[in-house]
């Protein structure tokens, strides 16, 4: 079962002034811009007698299934534009993305190259690969070359036992192979889960250092020259807050930093002195375009998000950070607990950016020499050629979902932006929260409330393929809406159901505030510039235009992952009289079959249910 995960935490602030920034064009490829942030020599002194061994990391994370492009703003990345002004550009495509791999590595001039992964390349999928369990992903990676991935909260969609069967083989317990001619042999990279535990009642979180995870912690690559790279991987500690409950209840996710610690200790007994960390936890950028970099060009200095202090605490063993999880991309300097500065990367989501970073390795000592640390970020531009080998994955894997996912279920007249949206409520998010209300009323549904993660995509006006403009296939109702979450219809009190509202705000989401996408029985204010709970203006909470009654139920539909206590939604778990008689996906293809006709289109919803003061 999948399920819905949470908004990239952001905070609702007016974005920083941004300023021109130069770019350079790559013959044949997509813009880049080289960023060198400003790292010091004296972190690692001269290199030994027997020189210096060149090594790139081309890094990826967030891919989520997205074989192709993402259409509409949800698979748009920006770049300055001609007046120095951000413009938006669309980007994506894994055999794309293939084919700016291949001129990276030989743009190396005989470095040698990793591809790295920091989580989440499944679960989220579009139907190209959910319906076959991700493996055409995982096959779709196998060709590009990844070496290693760190685990992601969305590996974790389906539960522990699902993950280990992509990582080591085998068909689905359920629907069997996916492929008849040729059954799942497992990921030929290891994924790498070095702070997920077991959870048992004879072992407590006391004896987790004597306890082992349940994936590799760590991969040590030796190189011809006979160096070696140790890869630290791990996920965030907050994944059983982003993940359904009962596919993480048997696991135990440890601190971040406790962990890379532990590790780094253990590569270093083990004579390894180089080591990245493939970390599954982000930030928010530092500035709106693709090439985000900290402290350039009045760019604030420091990451806004949890990587930030994990970077500054973790071990001074640890010489760079590959990171995920907030789909942003970005290239910062972070200094370790020596006062040394070590570089922090992210590429975009979707397979929008990719990260070309280069060091080089003492030949002597096995340090990585931390002031020859540098970075690139590549956009994956829409009119890159496909790599054929990976292309010829991707289309046979096409081939085989194509009717179902080319089957027409309604009719939109304009674009109607979800992921892709600028404000925390979208246009998407009220369409499919109406169709909850709509597909759950024989359960008394009077309202539906739906996790802002769990819009994944935009719907576009523009045709994706032969069914025409405005028309909307099953393939892409299934990615605005992949997880095909059961939803669960409750009763709430008044007073529980403001509580609700608060937790948007406050508890976990007082930093990062978690914006609800709202149906259209339900109206509220927020005033950001408050504190916490505050930010709900209560006496503007209106259901079908009348206050709430503290003392009277509401029946309130969501998915399984909000009834659980997602996202820091912990009172949905109080909800009574709970029924499931439909899932989100059903939900949301019905109401489209049914409201929506080649003459009588769907509009585009205001998204004016909530008011910002």
């Amino acid at each position: 079962m999948h399920e819905a995960p949470p908004r990239p935490r952001t905070r609702l602030r007016p974005r920083s002034p941004r300023s021109p920034r130069r770019r350079l064009a790559l013959a044949g490829a997509s813009t880049l811009l080289l960023l060198v942030p400003a790292l010091s020599a004296a972190a690692d002194g001269p290199s030994g007698p027997g020189g210096t061994t060149p090594v790139q990391l081309l890094a990826v994370n967030d891919l989520h299934g997205n074989l192709d492009a993402v259409p509409g703003p949800a698979g748009a990345v920006h770049r300055t534009g001609a007046g120095g002004e951000p413009e938006q550009v669309q980007a994506g495509g894994v055999s794309r993305l293939a084919t700016l791999l291949d001129r990276a590595r030989k743009s190396a001039k005989g470095a040698d190259s990793l591809t790295v992964a920091a989580g989440d390349m499944i679960g989220g999928s579009p139907l190209l690969s959910a319906a076959f369990h991700d493996e055409p992903t995982v096959e779709a990676l196998e060709t590009l070359g990844l070496d290693v991935t760190a685990v992601g909260n969305h590996e974790f969609d389906e539960g522990p036992d699902e993950l280990r069967r992509m990582a080591t083989g085998g068909c689905h317990p359920k629907d069997g192979c996916a492929d008849p001619d040729r059954p799942y042999d497992g990921a030929d990279f290891p994924y790498l889960a070095a702070n997920v535990l077991p959870r048992t009642p004879e072992q407590s979180r006391k004896a987790a250092p004597e306890r082992r995870p349940i994936l590799p912690p760590y991969w040590i690559k030796k190189l011809p020259g006979g160096e070696r790279i140790g890869f630290i991987g791990l996920t965030t500690k907050d994944t059983p807050s982003v993940v359904s409950a009962s596919m993480t209840k048997d696991l135990v996710f440890e601190d971040e930093v406790e962990t890379i610690d532990r590790y780094a200790d253990e590569l270093d007994r083990k004579g390894v002195k180089a080591v990245v960390a493939l970390v599954h936890e982000g930030a928010q950028p530092p500035a709106r375009t693709y090439d985000a970099t900290c402290g350039r060009n009045g760019a604030p200095e420091r990451l806004d998000g949890r990587i930030q202090g994990i970077a500054e605490q973790a071990s001074p063993k640890v010489d760079l950070f590959v990171t995920g999880h907030s789909h942003e991309p970005y290239v910062c300097s972070v200094k370790d607990p020596a006062g040394q500065p070590r570089l922090v990367t992210q590429s975009a989501s979707f397979g929008r950016t990719f990260t070309d970073l280069r060091f080089d390795l003492d030949r002597e000592s096995g340090e990585l020499v931390r002031s020859s640390a540098r970075a690139r970020a590549h956009i994956v531009a829409t009119d890159t050629p496909k790599q054929p080998r990976v292309d010829r994955v991707i289309e046979k894997w096409r081939a085989r979902s194509a009717d179902l996912a080319n089957e027409p279920v309604g009719y939109i007249s304009a674009d109607i932006p979800g992921r892709g949206a600028p404000d925390p409520e979208t246009p998407l998010g009220d369409l499919i929260t109406d169709a909850q209300v709509a597909a759950t009323r024989e359960a008394g549904a009077e309202l539906a409330l739906l996790n802002w993660g769990g819009v994944r995509s935009d719907l576009t006006y523009r045709a994706s393929g032969k069914e025409g403009d405005g028309v909307v296939t099953y393939g892409e109702a299934f990615q605005a809406q992949p997880f095909d979450n059961p939803l669960v219809t409750m009763t709430l009190s008044g007073k529980q159901l403001l509580a609700v509202l608060r937790q948007q705000f406050s508890g976990d989401n007082e930093g990062y505030p978690q914006v609800l996408q709202i149906s259209d029985e339900l109206r509220f204010d927020a005033d950001m510039a408050r504190k916490g709970a505050d930010r709900l203006l209560a006496d503007t909470v209106r259901v079908n235009g009348k206050p709430v009654d503290e003392s009277r139920g509401y029946r309130v539909t969501v998915n399984d992952f909000l009834s659980q206590g997602g996202n820091g939604f912990s009172v949905l778990k109080e909800g009574t009289d709970q029924k499931s008689v439909t899932r989100d996906l059903a939900a949301f293809t019905d109401y489209l079959k049914s409201h929506s006709s080649p003459e009588k289109p769907i509009a585009p919803p205001k998204a004016d249910r909530i008011t910002w003061r």
